[in-house]
């Protein structure tokens, strides 16, 4: 049975590896930290677009380049419009900070992005409302059959809201992969118009 390492141990073994590092490798991985943590605060709010924008002036072009693919790496079909808002400001915050900007081509690409994400939630909304409406207007809709300890099938009746779940967990999964993949298209376009 093997042996479970301490805390100690684990970071004992992190300071060997750190010793055997070049100056450009450490200090890579200290940028690298340093970037997680102010993106970490850019995300929770503590920093506006302007304060992430100062924070980042002296910042090597490739690690302009890094925050930017993180923020764009973060981006979620289901995000939220303000987090979603958040991460556009902040790659183009930082696109400003480049020799040649491309900020328009980058805006250009987020506002596609923005436009399916809007649409997968607009096509979301507008099923449970057309599924509620149909659900309250025929009761037949709120039936389902559950099977009896003695192998026999009976009808039962469901609440409105259960029976949206249950006819939208049929619904969800087709349209989800369908905004997925479009999704998924415009943030590689994205990842590739970065300089």
């Amino acid at each position: 049975m093997s042996r479970v390492k301490s805390a100690f141990e684990k970071a004992m073994e992190k300071m060997e590896t750190i010793g055997n590092l070049s100056i450009e490798e450490k200090e890579a991985i200290r940028d690298s930290d340093n970037l997680r943590t102010l993106l970490a605060s850019f995300y929770r709010g503590e920093l506006s677009k302007e304060a992430l924008w100062q924070k980042m002036k002296d910042f090597k072009p490739s690690l302009l380049k890094e925050a930017q693919k993180s923020m764009i790496n973060s981006l979620r079909l289901s995000s939220l419009p303000e987090e979603f808002q958040l991460r556009s400001n902040g790659i183009l915050a930082i696109e400003s900070l480049k020799k040649t900007p491309r900020s328009s081509v980058l805006e250009n690409v987020l506002g596609s992005i923005g436009k399916v994400q809007k649409e997968y939630q607009e096509v979301k909304e507008g099923a449970i409302a057309e599924l509620r409406q149909a659900i309250e207007s025929n009761p037949q809709m709120r039936m389902r059959h559950v099977k009896a300890a003695d192998g026999r099938s009976y009808p039962m009746a469901m609440t409105v809201d259960e029976a949206i779940q249950a006819r939208m967990a049929e619904f969800l999964p087709e349209h989800e992969k369908r905004y997925e993949t479009l999704f998924a298209r415009a943030a590689e376009k994205l990842l590739a118009e970065l300089q």
